[in-house]
């Protein structure tokens, strides 16, 4: 495995010399590697709580990760998608899959996943959920490292994603690859996963894309808000995810783009969510690449939900998706402090 373009040794000296000074902030020092692009943030300043919380987290998913690769902690961590979310938080802190404390951690999470595709369909895990979160990770992966196998596999994994769309009526997707209906949450974690790869250098077409923005936009109501299978009874985090694949896309002109930012403006505080690590995940993308402004207050509000709801071996839990899934949900809400992954450039 070769890396593309992660060199992480001026972040870990500054992050290194601020704490032995005991500075309020870590410097994110400018990068000079080369290759295809991923964000750097120059001189900004990554928050100490957010460092110290981070690195308390992949702590324990390191201790947590089983020898086959996937996470403990109960819930999803054994499904491939998990284990992609988990993988991400990983890299999104910088950490080298070749070298350093984590490589061997990411390297297992990456044969895992590889592992886990069924070599014929390409599909990963049992669902489109957990099929589109590993791709998503496999895209990011490969926008990071030279490994044909990672190439391969998100090609299968793209594929799969491509043709069941093709076989919905609704140019969407719900929970099996064979589905006739749709409904936001599945369709836009394919959408997100195809766009990654898309910018990672795999062919994806235009007009995939657009048909499935079209079926995301027929579940948007007037007020800006994303229902779950229709315009009825919008969601605040599904209206995230329908905010966010239109940014992703480059399609942020789209005229109900302001209604959708108003829309998730007025329920910064919402707290009704089944999935509030999910939930958390979602809206920091989705206000980042809307209107960064706005994205600094929700941080600094997610960054002290985060820290106060932090367990002292430096996991999350949520009785749904256990530790290590909601541990990964959890990093990546406060990943954009930092900006390594691909998927997190403007």
């Amino acid at each position: 495995m070769r890396i593309k373009n992660i060199t992480k040794t001026s972040r870990q000296w500054s992050t290194c010399l601020a704490l032995a000074l005991g500075l309020g902030a870590v410097p994110l020092l400018p990068n000079n590697a080369n290759g295809q692009s991923i964000p750097r943030r120059g001189v900004d300043v990554i928050p100490n709580e957010v460092e110290l919380a981070y690195k308390k987290g992949l702590k324990y998913l390191a201790k947590s990760q089983t020898p086959d690769g996937s996470f403990g902690g109960g819930g999803f961590g054994a499904q491939p998608g998990l284990v992609g979310v988990c993988v991400l938080s990983f890299l999104a802190h910088g950490e080298d899959p070749a070298h350093g404390q984590y490589s061997k951690n990411i390297q297992k999470g990456i044969d895992f996943l590889i592992k886990s595709q069924n070599k014929t369909t390409g599909m990963m895990g049992s669902s489109m959920y957990n099929h589109g979160f590993a791709t998503l990770a496999l895209a990011e992966i490969y926008g990071m490292v030279e490994d044909k196998r990672v190439e391969s596999a998100l090609q299968k994994a793209v594929n799969l994603i491509v043709s069941s769309q093709e076989r919905n009526p609704t140019n969407a997707w719900r929970y099996g690859p064979d589905d006739k209906t749709a409904d936001t949450t599945v369709a836009g974690c394919q959408i997100v996963a195809l766009l990654a790869a898309r910018n990672a250098g795999i062919p994806v077409a235009d007009k995939n894309i657009d048909k499935a923005l079209a079926y995301m936009a027929s579940c948007r109501a007037s007020n800006g808000g994303y229902g779950y299978t229709s315009k009825n009874s919008p969601r605040t985090t599904l209206t995230a995810i329908g905010s966010l694949c239109l940014s992703l896309a480059k399609q942020k002109d789209d005229k109900a783009f302001p209604v959708i930012t108003k829309f998730l403006k007025s329920r910064l505080e919402d707290s009704s969510h089944h999935y509030v690590f999910y939930h958390e995940y979602y809206m920091a993308q989705a206000l980042f690449h809307a209107d960064e402004e706005l994205w600094k207050i929700w941080n600094e509000k997610n960054t002290k939900l985060m820290t106060a709801s932090q367990m002292p071996d430096g996991s999350w839990n949520d009785s749904r998706m256990g530790q290590s899934g909601a541990t990964g949900f959890a990093l990546l809400s406060m990943a954009l402090n930092y900006r390594f992954l691909p998927i997190y450039e403007k």
